[in-house]
C-alpha cells in the first residue's frame, strides 16, 4: 500500500488532466482522501452490504445551484485509497489510471451528471 502522500499526489495528478474549458466552471469544491469509506459514507451513497466505495460526491450539483446559492460550505469530493488500491491491485499505473478514473466520475457529478447518465456514455 502507498503511503498518504504518494496517493495525494496521484489525485492532484488527476485534477491536473482536467480540461482548462471545464475547470473554469468548478466551483467551491474542496477534494479529500480518506483511506476508508466510513459506515456513514456507504449508507449515504446506498452502496449494499458487502460492496464499497471508490468515491463519493457531496454537495449541490452546478446544474442545481440558483442565485440563492451563496455562502454555502464546499462540496466535497472523497476518494478512498484502500477500496481504489484494493481494486487496482498493486500495479502503481492501474492505480493511477483509477484515481484519474474516480476523480473524473466525481466531478462528473458536479457537473450535474448522474450514474445513470454515466452508464449510458459508457464512462461508468
Amino acid at each position: 500500500m502507498m503511503d498518504s502522500a504518494e496517493f495525494e499526489d496521484l489525485v492532484y495528478e488527476a485534477l491536473e488532466t482536467i480540461p482548462d474549458e471545464l475547470r473554469v466552471y468548478i466551483d467551491n469544491v474542496h477534494i479529500l482522501t480518506r483511506m476508508w469509506p466510513s459506515r456513514y459514507d456507504l449508507q449515504s451513497a446506498g452502496v449494499p452490504p458487502g460492496n464499497t466505495l471508490l468515491g463519493l460526491y457531496s454537495g449541490v450539483p452546478l446544474t442545481v445551484r440558483t442565485s440563492s446559492y451563496n455562502l454555502a460550505p464546499p462540496d466535497t469530493i472523497t476518494l478512498y485509497q484502500g477500496p481504489i488500491e484494493a481494486e487496482a491491485g498493486p500495479d502503481p499505473d492501474a492505480i493511477r489510471a483509477l484515481v484519474r478514473h474516480v476523480t473524473i466520475h466525481e466531478f462528473a457529478h458536479h457537473f450535474g451528471i448522474s450514474d445513470e447518465r454515466l452508464h449510458e456514455l459508457g464512462a461508468y
